[in-house]
This record gives structure tokens, sequence and C-alpha cells, in this order.
């Protein structure tokens, strides 16, 4: 298992129950394919260097985990088709 960074950008409209609901289905997916969570800090709303599907804000979650290397590209997958999540980035940790 390697240690990986998950940092994914969810739609502002959503109030904080609905972020949480993403946040939560986020993590359901590494736990499905038995990655293990070590932290998961949100940073809140902030200002978009370049507008993403005409929003100008968004709601930044950062995740630590770890997680096989081939789970990586089936989450990173499920994060293309999740709809309130408007960008992702996954990096390895040293």
């Amino acid at each position: 298992m390697r240690s990986y960074e998950l940092i994914f950008i969810v739609r502002p409209d959503l109030d904080k129950e609905g972020t949480a609901a993403v946040v939560e289905r986020v993590s359901g997916l590494i736990s499905r394919r038995d990655g293990k969570i070590i932290e998961i800090e949100p940073w809140g709303l902030r200002k978009l260097a370049y507008p993403i599907q005409k929003q100008g804000e968004g709601q930044y979650v950062l995740m630590r985990f770890e997680m096989a290397p081939r789970a990586v590209a089936e989450l990173e997958r499920d994060l293309l088709v999740l709809e309130p999540v408007m960008r992702h980035l996954v990096v390895r940790m040293d």
C-alpha cells in the first residue's frame, strides 16, 4: 500500500450537508477498494484561478489515504463521473 493525497473541488452551490455527503461518498470509494483514509481536511470555499463549469468558486477538500497502486486508476475514473466534483488531483506521497 502506498500513501496518496487527493484534493478535489466540490461545486460551491452545495450546502454543508451536501458537501459532507460528497466527502462521505469519496471516502466510500476509497474504502471499497481496500484503501485506508488517514486524514480528511476540508479547506472551505475558495476563489478559483479560472472558471470551471461556469463557477468562480469551489469548496476544496484534501484527503490523505493509503491504497494499492492498481486501485488509484479506478478511483480517478469514478471521480470523473461524480457530478458534484468539478476537479480532482491524486498525488503519490514519498
